[in-house]
C-alpha cells in the first residue's frame, strides 16, 4: 500500500505543475485588463500605464511566470487585488463553507442513491426500479443551477418553509468560534443550539441541491454493478449452500460491488466542486466558488489562479483517498502496487 501511495503521489507532481501553467497563460489570454478596470472608467493611458507597471503586467510573460512559480514555492499564492488580501488567506477562510456544502450535498446522495440502487437492483422490474430509473433521468436532465432556482421559488418564496438563501447564517447570529471552519459543528462545540439550527437551515436547500445533481450516477452504477454481481458464479454458490438473501446481498454481493460505486464517487465529488460555483452563487454562499466567480469577473488574476490550483491539489487528495479505499476493499489492489 505505501508503495501504491508513492506511485500515486509520483505521478501527481507533473499533473501540478502542468496545472500551474496551464492556468497562468489562461489567465493571461483572458479578455480585460486588470490595470483599466482598477483605474476606472475615467482613468487617462498614463495612468492605466502606471498601474499596469506597479502590478508588474509590463513585464515579458516568462518574467511573469518565473515570479509568479518562486512565489508558489515560497507558499504566496499572491495577493488579491479587489479585497487587498492574501489569497491563501481568502482561500483558506472560504475553503471550510464549500466543503461542508459539498460533503452535506455528497451525504445526502449517497444515503438516498446506494440503497436506491441496491433495492433496485435486488427488485428488477418492480415500482422501486421504475422509481431509480426516473430519479436517475431527471437527475441527469435539470442543471443544477435550475434545480437551485426551483427549491428557492418553492421552498422559500412560495412556501416560506426555508430561509433566505442569503449566507450560511441567518442574519440574527453571529459565527461561532472557528474550530473546524465547519458551522454544524462549531455551533455543537460551542453548545449553541440555535445557530445549529439556522446553519442547518441554510444548508438544506444547497445541500439538497447537489444531492439530486450527484444521486443520478451513483444511483445507476450502484444498481448496474450489484446487476452484474448477482448474476455471478459466486453468488449463486453461495445461495445454492443455503445462505440467507440478507448474508448474501450485504457479504458478498454489496462488497464487490462497492469498486465501480467508489469510483463513481470521486468522478461525482469531482463534478461537485465544480458545481458548486453555481450553486454559491444561487445561495449566495460564501464559498471559494464564488470568490473564484468574482474575481473573473474583475480580471483579478491571482485568486482564480489560487482557486485553480487549490481544487487541482483537492482533486490529487482525493484520487489518493480512492486508492487507499480500493486497496482495503479490494486485496488484490494492493498486491499489485
Amino acid at each position: 500500500m505505501r508503495t501504491l501511495i508513492g506511485k500515486r503521489l509520483l505521478f501527481a507532481i507533473p499533473s501540478l505543475i502542468g496545472v500551474v501553467i496551464v492556468t497562468f497563460l489562461l489567465t493571461r489570454a483572458l479578455p480585460g485588463d486588470p490595470a483599466a478596470y482598477f483605474a476606472g472608467p475615467a482613468a487617462t493611458k498614463e495612468a492605466v500605464d502606471q498601474i499596469r507597471k506597479k502590478l508588474g503586467f509590463d513585464k515579458p510573460l516568462i518574467e511573469q511566470f518565473v515570479r509568479y512559480s518562486n512565489d508558489l514555492a515560497h507558499g504566496d499564492l499572491g495577493t488579491s487585488l479587489t479585497t487587498g488580501q492574501p489569497v491563501a488567506a481568502e482561500l483558506r477562510n472560504r475553503l471550510p463553507a464549500s466543503a461542508e456544502l459539498t460533503l452535506l450535498g455528497l451525504v445526502v446522495s449517497i444515503v438516498i442513491a446506494i440503497p436506491l440502487g441496491v433495492l433496485a437492483a435486488t427488485r428488477p422490474g418492480s415500482w422501486i426500479d421504475h422509481l431509480c430509473r426516473v430519479t436517475t433521468t431527471a437527475g441527469v436532465s435539470l442543471p443544477v443551477f435550475f434545480t437551485g432556482l426551483v427549491l428557492v421559488y418553492v421552498f422559500y418564496f412560495r412556501l416560506g418553509w426555508a430561509p433566505a438563501p442569503l449566507g450560511r447564517l441567518d442574519v440574527f447570529y453571529s459565527a461561532p468560534p472557528t474550530v473546524t471552519g465547519f458551522y454544524l459543528i462549531d455551533t455543537l462545540i460551542a453548545r449553541d443550539f440555535e445557530a445549529f439550527r439556522s446553519a442547518l437551515s441554510q444548508l438544506i436547500l444547497p445541500a439538497v441541491t447537489l444531492a439530486i445533481f450527484s444521486l443520478a450516477p451513483i444511483a445507476r452504477m450502484t444498481r448496474a454493478s450489484m446487476l452484474a454481481v448477482l448474476a455471478s458464479d459466486f453468488v449463486r454458490t453461495a445461495r445454492a449452500s443455503g445462505l440467507s438473501p440478507g448474508k448474501v446481498i450485504v457479504t458478498y454481493a454489496f462488497r464487490n460491488a462497492m469498486l465501480p460505486v467508489i469510483t463513481t464517487l470521486s468522478m461525482v465529488f469531482s463534478f461537485l466542486l465544480g458545481a458548486n460555483v453555481l450553486v454559491e452563487k444561487v445561495f449566495a454562499w460564501p464559498g471559494i466558488g464564488s470568490y473564484a466567480v468574482e474575481a473573473l469577473i474583475a480580471s483579478d488574476f491571482a485568486p482564480v489562479q489560487g482557486f485553480v490550483l487549490t481544487m487541482a491539489v483537492m482533486y490529487v487528495l482525493l484520487n489518493l483517498l480512492i486508492d487507499i479505499l480500493y486497496g482495503v476493499i479490494d486485496p488484490r489492489v494492493r498486491l499489485e502496487g
